[in-house]
């Protein structure tokens, strides 16, 4: 039986994709962007147990042989466990079945779209997406992939052939700001860029502008622009500090990206025929 590192499920959302969607956030993530907004998804908990003593009501404990458990009935989603991790991980990661997730996406059928993937890196999980996306679909709902663009999905299209498309993070463009910011290699996203364009699956591309980095914002943008055209969406996000992890803020800057500094490069996006760019 197919199972899972779920991280956790909103049942509604309506900034992941096109109208009201349930978003599925898996565990693991290949990358370790300095950025990261939720670092807590990066790495399967390790049962360190540093987290289990700063649980203020006690939701976590430790067995005989060390696992970490999560009572949910205790947890009130403080997230004092995600602040005293040191590990970029989650003790309240659920290994669930497509069977599982399947019953709380029908708890909130009747009022959404579909569903978007997310993480982590949900591609991670593809024959577990495979699956859940067929099901999914036969409800008469969508299934969108919000994805870094670690996993080659020319090479392995079946995914594709189950979701109605993909929501593609291009980071970075210059390798050596690309290497600092993602710890990873550049060359399968900017692959997977031109494949999805080509196949007609990219319903999103997302960029970080980041404060100071003029060069490096504008030599990212003008490569996505000139490559999806108006294919698709171009979303351009204004870096912000908050939740970023406290020792990569300093590196990137603590103040958040201006606005008008951004929609000069959406104005550029628009300019190279990105028409549908905009800034979040």
């Amino acid at each position: 039986m197919l199972t899972a590192p779920v991280n956790k499920i909103i049942p509604f959302s309506n900034v992941d994709g096109p109208g009201n969607r349930t978003s599925i956030f898996f565990q693991g993530c290949p990358f370790n962007c300095l950025f990261c907004h939720n670092p807590e998804t990066i790495h399967l908990c390790r049962s360190c147990g540093a987290c289990v003593a700063s649980c203020p009501t006690h939701a976590l404990s430790q067995d005989d042989t060390g696992a970490v458990h999560w009572d949910s009935s205790r947890c009130v989603q403080c997230d004092t466990c995600i602040k005293t991790c040191p590990h970029d991980a989650s003790p309240k990661v659920r290994q669930m079945t497509v069977e599982e997730v399947l019953r709380e996406v029908k708890r909130s059928a009747p009022y959404i779209r579909g569903i978007t993937t997310s993480g982590g890196e949900c591609t991670l999980q593809n024959e577990f997406l495979i699956e859940l996306f067929t099901r999914v679909h036969a409800l008469g709902k969508t299934c969108l992939i919000d994805s870094n663009g670690s996993f080659d999905f020319e090479a392995d299209p079946r995914v594709l052939s189950v979701s109605e498309g993909v929501m593609l993070d291009v980071k970075a463009v210059e390798p050596g700001w690309s290497d600092q910011l993602i710890s990873y290699p550049r060359e399968t996203v900017l692959k997977n860029l031109d494949y999805l364009l080509r196949v007609g699956k990219l319903y999103e591309v997302r960029t970080i502008l980041f404060p100071g980095r003029d060069r490096e914002n504008e030599e990212t943008v003008r490569y996505v622009a000139a490559h999806i055209q108006d294919g698709c969406f171009y979303k351009l996000i204004r870096y912000r500090p908050f939740g970023v992890r406290e020792r990569y803020q300093k590196l990137l800057g603590e103040d958040e990206t201006d606005a008008e500094y951004a929609e000069s490069f959406a104005r550029l996006a628009r300019e190279l025929g990105a028409k549908n760019a905009y800034i979040v």
